[in-house]
């Protein structure tokens, strides 16, 4: 199976974008070749761009806050499983606590690194990163795969509460759920979403189909239009009937 996901509106987009690049910083920086740590590097100035907005770390507090209460209030609940209930309240207390802990702009102790900043001023010229330009730069990246890896490390570490919140987040806002089947005739599905307020769609089918799902959605409708990849790329309007899975999501 594979799943797109389409955010409803700009944070959870940007949400999405800082996990996505979590994602591909962890991976590269679990590798012990040299270009891959530079990519795990330069992954860290593109988060800072992205996470520039100074609320971000503001919103997400005040998510996990109104989350936190309205677990809570199941406690109550007869049908509710205590024992993961108390899990995920323990998770949202421990990356509240850790990203309140944090003091300053995002990502301020790396702007304040001027050997990091003169690397980022590199790097986001084609070419820029070459051992004759960043000399120092080049030297670091000859120490060992545990040194190159512990460094990066230091350097994530006051950004990582904020991640570790974005994970929180995104997991609770996809568990909110509910998934129902349905059928795209002749490639394409619509549905009247009523002014209801959603944030996020998830729409799941099996890979083998080799489709691509191009969504449009507001409060009002939303519109898939299946398309096809063929040998150039181009994607095509497919008008075959499709059977997949629908998720709309809000806390």
């Amino acid at each position: 199976m594979i799943v797109y996901e389409y955010p409803f509106n700009e944070r959870i987009r940007t949400l999405l974008r800082l996990e996505d690049l979590y994602e591909k910083f962890s991976f590269f920086l679990h590798q012990s070749d040299p270009m891959q740590h530079h990519v795990a590097l330069a992954t860290i100035f593109e988060m800072l761009e992205v996470a520039g907005r100074a609320d971000l770390k503001s919103d997400l507090l005040q998510e996990l806050e109104r989350q936190k209460h309205t677990l809570i209030s199941f406690k109550s609940n007869p049908n509710v499983q205590a024992d993961m209930l108390d899990r995920i309240l323990e998770d949202v207390d421990r990356v509240s606590s850790a990203l309140m802990a944090c003091t300053g702009k995002t990502g301020q102790s790396i702007r304040d690194n001027e050997w990091l900043m003169s690397i980022r001023g590199r790097t986001i010229i084609p070419g820029g990163a070459c051992e004759f330009d960043l000399p120092s730069y080049h030297a670091w990246q000859k120490n060992s795969a545990e040194k190159r890896f512990a460094d990066i490390s230091m350097w994530f570490a006051p950004i990582a509460p904020l991640f570790d919140a974005i994970n929180v987040v995104l997991r609770l806002l996809r568990e909110s759920g509910v998934t129902t089947k349905v059928f795209a005739q002749s490639g394409s599905y619509q549905q009247m979403l009523q002014g209801k307020m959603y944030q996020l769609l998830r729409v799941t089918l099996q890979q083998e189909l080799n489709v691509i799902p191009e969504i449009s959605a507001n409060k009002y409708m939303l519109w898939i239009r299946y398309m096809s990849q063929g040998g150039d790329m181009k994607p095509k309007a497919f008008d075959g009937d499709i059977a997949f899975d629908l998720t709309l999501c809000n806390f």
